[in-house]
């Protein structure tokens, strides 16, 4: 019986942790990985020590280093600008767009009607929408191409 009750508790936890992961965000998600990630490293480090293999502990610990230096070493010592913040491309001014560009961006041909242009638009934005993990900036792009091409 209590393997039964043990089993539906599991279930239901499993249950709840998807539907968490589901509405969770792109930054989310990379966060919890490297958390599972940095907690797997330091579980196997522990039980190489407890086993008496020291040396591999130390190797294990020494493949994190990057991992630890890319995500705490540049904060603390200012090596490096924020790489977070040069991933965004730089916001696009209105009208600086041509016509040729935005057919580009939208994957379209000279001649296209007002319909295709839509319906590439439409498909585009389905996904590289911010609120399904996509860039804001992909979809400003999108939007300012879709205006060009309509006026």
């Amino acid at each position: 019986m209590i393997w039964l009750l043990l089993g539906g508790a599991t279930l239901l936890l499993m249950l709840g942790l998807m539907r968490g992961f589901a509405r969770a965000s792109v930054q989310d998600v990379k966060t919890l990985l490297h958390w599972v990630g940095a907690l797997a490293g330091v579980s196997l480090a522990l039980l190489l020590i407890l086993t008496g293999r020291g040396g591999f502990a130390i190797f294990a610990l020494s493949l994190m280093l990057p991992i630890l230096w890319n995500r705490w070493g540049n904060r603390v010592f200012g090596s490096r600008p924020n790489v977070d913040s040069l991933r965004e491309a730089p916001p696009a001014r209105p009208g600086s767009m041509s016509r040729e560009e935005a057919l580009q961006i939208l994957g379209l041909k000279q001649g296209v009607t007002e319909a295709d242009i839509k319906a590439a638009h439409r498909r585009l934005m389905v996904a590289a929408h911010p609120d399904r993990g996509g860039s804001d900036w992909i979809a400003a792009r999108l939007n300012q191409a879709r205006d060009v091409l309509l006026g």
